[in-house]
C-alpha cells in the first residue's frame, strides 16, 4: 500500500518567512497554504511540510534530496537563484561543487536558511 503512494516530506524551521523566501523564492516550489502547524509547499507532485520548531539543531546529514537528469545544470540552476552549494573537503570538483561517488553517481549539496542539508543528485 505505500508502495503505491507518494511521500510526504518534513523540515523544520525557525522562521515561516525565511523559509517561504527560499522555498518558494529560490528554489521554485509552489505556496500551498500555511497554518500554526505548518507551511506547506509542492515540488512537482511533492508536499513539503515546513513546521517551525524554536530551538531545533539540523541534521548532519541530508533531509531532502531530488534526483536530477543532468547536475551540471541543476548546479548553475541553483547558483544562478543564488543558492550557495557546501564546499566539503572530500569534493573533487572544486570549481561545481559537485562528488562523484565511487560507483559514479554525482551529489551537491547545499543548506536551507535554517540549515537544513539538502542535496540535487544524478545517478549512474
Amino acid at each position: 500500500m505505500l508502495a503505491e503512494s507518494k511521500i510526504m516530506s518534513f523540515v523544520f524551521t525557525r522562521d515561516y518567512d525565511n523559509a517561504r523566501a527560499f522555498y518558494e523564492g529560490k528554489l521554485g516550489f509552489q505556496f500551498v497554504s500555511q497554518d500554526q502547524f505548518a507551511l506547506a509547499v509542492r515540488a512537482g507532485s511533492n508536499m513539503i511540510r515546513i513546521s517551525k520548531v524554536q530551538d531545533f539543531k539540523p541534521a548532519q546529514g541530508t533531509v531532502l534530496g531530488w534526483g536530477v537528469r543532468d547536475i551540471e545544470a541543476a548546479v548553475a540552476w541553483l547558483k544562478e537563484r543564488g543558492v550557495a552549494l557546501e564546499d566539503y573537503p572530500f569534493i573533487q570538483d572544486r570549481t561545481l561543487r559537485i562528488w562523484t561517488a565511487p560507483g559514479g553517481s554525482r551529489v551537491a549539496w547545499f543548506k536551507d536558511p535554517d540549515g537544513n542539508v539538502l542535496s540535487v543528485s544524478q545517478h549512474t
